[in-house]
């Protein structure tokens, strides 16, 4: 399992994401641009002493991302607000990249066609969405009960 950030805005939330990855034990993709530098000393003090505990992989673009997941065989779930699929009545497997949108914008749209599946985290009618720090944690959770990692 992995998490792919699409072209992260808040560093804050990329360095949660982050500490999030090393203590699960799996690789986070930084889909570029990103909006700020990876050595930012805010990711930098939100992510703490774990950066060197995770595998941090940057794609150029969203070609390029989605090219190498395809060679590599992973599965693409867009957690997004527009999803079909309630998080946790959604099967998650091994191979499974989740993805993550700009907290100011989410993904642009074509790529939502392109994804394999798309998921969301019902919250309270009339509320927009969660963090996007928090959405990962809840979502690695369910998927870390459900194969049992």
């Amino acid at each position: 399992m992995r998490i792919a950030l699409y072209q992260p805005d808040i560093p804050q939330n990329t360095g949660n994401i982050i500490r999030l990855a090393a203590c699960f034990n799996f690789p986070v993709d930084i889909i570029e641009p990103a909006s700020f530098f990876l050595d930012d000393k805010r990711m930098k003090r939100a992510a703490m002493d774990y950066l060197n505990h995770t595998s941090i992989t940057r794609h150029i673009d969203w070609l390029s991302f989605k090219q190498w997941s395809k060679k590599n065989n992973f599965r693409i779930i867009l957690l997004t607000t527009k999803g079909s699929k309630n998080y946790f009545e959604f099967s998650y497997n091994n191979n499974d990249i989740i993805l993550l949108g700009r907290e100011s914008a989410g993904v642009n749209p074509e790529i939502h066609q392109d994804v394999d599946e798309r998921i969301v985290i019902p919250v309270q009618k009339g509320l927009r969405s969660l963090n996007v720090s928090s959405a990962a944690a809840i979502v690695v959770g369910e998927a870390f009960r459900q194969l049992q990692l």
